[in-house]
């Protein structure tokens, strides 16, 4: 499996791709992206990854990674998206069988987390590059995140949030993605400057741009959501002790703001989580992502690698915390 074909599903478009492993970078030229529609029937959108994939020269009898955002049962290829809003046609489906139908030449499919994929790409060619322990997350809608301990998600265990989910944490007595989040940071400007609601703010790119421009309550927004973020993040930083935290996503072009914002979170949540704890976060390298575009390809071909050598379901990782580390409360 010298190269690797490999689908990235988000909810508004399918990206698919053939990686070299030798290069460990997506060959030229072989990378499609195509509109999906979220809300459309089981058909149409398993179709539309079709459509992207055939695209892709694959070789005969290929195994295909697939990264595809949650809830979704990995090991079985089964969405579970019911009430969430996108991919609700898919609720309960073997896509996997499905696109076993539709893909060129497939000798089998592993399934990922669209998060995990980002991590395993920025631990293979990006960022987390010779990390032992790293903490991925991806700001775009909602949060993603990804514990990796040497190239594998950790999934289980008292070092990690549940399920090894950022937005399982709560956050001042919220669900962290109440704080920080697209519609979160929007509501949180609308109510600052007055608006009639999130409908009329502005999106979080132009919110940036506002605070750039000296807009207090645009500065303000932006400031206290990534603040926020940093203190949830602190305690599970403190248990798991990551070399590095990579942070991609769409919100990662606005670094120059977000960044100070979520280190002083980090900080201050390090500094409540106990003696010595702000030392672990000091020595923390925080850092955007290096390859924000093909990361989850990346990682897809390797997981779809590592899954042919070692065999599906995986099993989950579980690491306990380092001695001296806490956590904070989240929700099961």
């Amino acid at each position: 499996m010298t190269r690797v074909p490999v689908l990235e599903i988000g909810g508004t478009h399918v990206t698919a791709a053939l990686v070299d492993m030798t290069t460990g970078l997506p060959v030229a030229g072989s990378v499609v992206r195509r509109p999906v529609s979220a809300d459309a029937g089981s058909t149409e959108i398993l179709d539309s990854f079709a459509e992207a994939a055939r695209h892709v020269p694959a070789p005969g009898g290929a195994h295909w990674g697939v990264a595809v955002p949650g809830p979704f049962d990995y090991a079985a290829g089964v969405g579970k998206f019911r009430g969430i809003g996108k991919f609700e046609a898919l609720h309960d489906v073997d896509v996997g069988a499905e696109l076993s139908d539709r893909l060129p030449h497939p000798r089998a499919i592993s399934f990922l987390n669209d998060a995990d994929a980002f991590a395993l790409g920025e631990h293979h060619s990006g960022a987390a590059a010779r990390r032992d322990r790293s903490v991925c997350v991806t700001l775009g809608t909602g949060v993603g995140s990804s514990f990796l301990c040497d190239g594998r998600p950790v999934t289980e265990g008292p070092a990690v949030p549940p399920e090894g989910r950022a937005h399982r944490i709560d956050v001042d007595g919220l669900p962290l993605e109440e704080v920080i989040s697209r519609r979160a940071i929007r509501a949180r400007y609308a109510r600052a400057a007055g608006l009639g609601g999130p409908a009329e703010a502005p999106d979080v790119s132009a919110i940036a741009e506002l605070a750039r421009g000296a807009d207090r309550h645009a500065a303000a927004t932006i400031s206290g959501c990534f603040t926020a973020l940093g203190r949830a993040l602190a305690p599970w930083c403190v248990a798991f002790r990551p070399d590095v935290m990579v942070i991609g996503g769409s919100m990662a072009a606005s670094w120059d703001l977000i960044g100070p914002a979520l280190r002083a979170g980090l900080v201050t949540g390090a500094e409540a989580a106990g003696p010595e704890a702000d030392r672990v976060v000091a020595a923390m390298d925080l850092r955007t992502a290096r390859r924000p575009d093909d990361a989850p390809l990346i990682g897809a071909a390797h997981w779809a690698l590592r899954r042919r050598t070692e065999g599906d379901p995986p099993l989950p990782v579980a690491v306990a915390p380092v001695p001296g580390g806490v956590h904070s409360s989240a929700r099961s």
